[in-house]
């Protein structure tokens, strides 16, 4: 029979329920009397401890587990939380010819990140590149081609704000749902020596990867192949890794992987976009539009992979379950792909 944990009314009643059978003359039902105010302190008591037991029993399960816990359980298991990144690239920067901008010249954002240079510039007549590293960890160092940053020390000759060519690479540390989700992975699929899920598990745990497949003897036997997506790494890019993203990947497994695999290769799935079509809207509002474009996001998240057929039923559905929809006609076939390596993305949608 399963456990149900009492309420407070119920462990009062039953204290109550214990003094009258076990002490007779004792009456707990007399309002303010000692037995009484004895009885509902030692309930309430009673049932703070039932809370506490009930709590600890969901953190003790990583499918459940809290922040705190999930950290332990992911520790034990995975070796931890995958860290933040930091995000790099390049400023343009302007001035006098044969101004020297130093190495850890630093450039501030209007939120007040800060970014060092990791280079010594001499600029030039034209603007001039030079390569910056984000000084705060996560998602917050990441900036638009074209914003403006300004430098914090003025640097005689050299003009006081230098525009964005390239900020991107910074992602926030794992969220606790994707390390539960590596956690319950590990826990379901213990190592092999390198079976398909190793690949998996390996590829997953470089930061900023948070999808990933394996294609055994795809190239030919004794090769493996592995597809990986960094989607909030590479979010300006739909989530589809750089060069830089796939080397870490393939150092992290070749470290790892079975000296038995004649070759193993890292590759980013093949983009293919998907336009829908949604005819007579009911309720078309900019706030619905808004939603459905976020579920339709989440629908192939959730069930995209390469190779992996897109069904309209499944379109049809992640529409209809939009709050304030109530019905839609779809122009929308089935979305086969052409082979095993493309993978389905989000184009555009249109309404009409």
């Amino acid at each position: 029979m399963p456990w149900s944990t009492p309420t407070l009314r119920e462990v009062r009643q039953t204290n109550r329920d214990n003094l009258a059978a076990y002490l007779p003359g004792a009456d707990a039902t007399v309002p303010n009397s000692v037995v009484r105010v004895l009885s509902e302190q030692n309930a309430a008591g009673a049932h703070l401890n039932l809370l506490y037991l009930d709590w600890l029993a969901r953190q003790l399960l990583p499918d459940t587990a809290e922040t705190e816990w999930l950290d332990r359980h992911g520790q034990i298991w995975l070796g931890g939380r995958k860290p933040a990144t930091y995000a790099a690239g390049s400023l343009s920067v302007t001035g006098t010819a044969g101004v020297v901008l130093p190495i850890g010249t630093t450039f501030a954002a209007t939120d007040a990140t800060v970014y060092e240079a990791t280079e010594s510039v001499t600029l030039s007549a034209r603007p001039t590149p030079i390569a910056v590293t984000a000084q705060t960890p996560g998602a917050i160092g990441n900036r638009d081609l074209g914003t403006t940053l300004a430098i914090s020390v003025a640097i005689a000759g050299a003009d006081a704000s230098a525009t964005v060519l390239q900020l991107t690479g910074g992602a926030d540390p794992e969220s606790d749902d994707d390390l539960r989700s590596r956690v319950l992975l590990r826990i379901r699929n213990p190592p092999m020596g390198g079976s398909a899920t190793d690949y998996v598990q390996w590829a997953l745990a470089v930061p900023g990867i948070t999808r990933a497949w394996v294609a055994p003897l795809e190239m030919g036997v004794g090769t493996v192949t592995v597809r990986v997506m960094a989607d909030q790494l590479r979010a300006s890019n739909q989530g589809f890794p750089t060069q830089e993203d796939l080397a870490a990947v393939a150092a992290y497994i070749d470290a790892r992987r079975p000296v038995t695999v004649a070759e193993f290769y890292v590759l980013p799935p093949k983009r293919y976009g998907l336009s829908i079509t949604i005819r007579n809207l009911s309720r078309d509002t900019p706030s619905t539009r808004a939603a459905i474009e976020v579920a339709l996001r989440a629908m192939l998240m959730e069930r995209a992979a390469p190779g992996q057929t897109i069904y309209a039923s499944w379109v049809a559905e992640a529409i209809s379950a939009i709050l304030g929809e109530d019905h839609h006609d779809l122009d929308f076939g089935n979305a086969v792909m052409p082979d095993a390596g493309t993978m389905a993305v989000l184009e555009s949608i249109f309404y009409v």
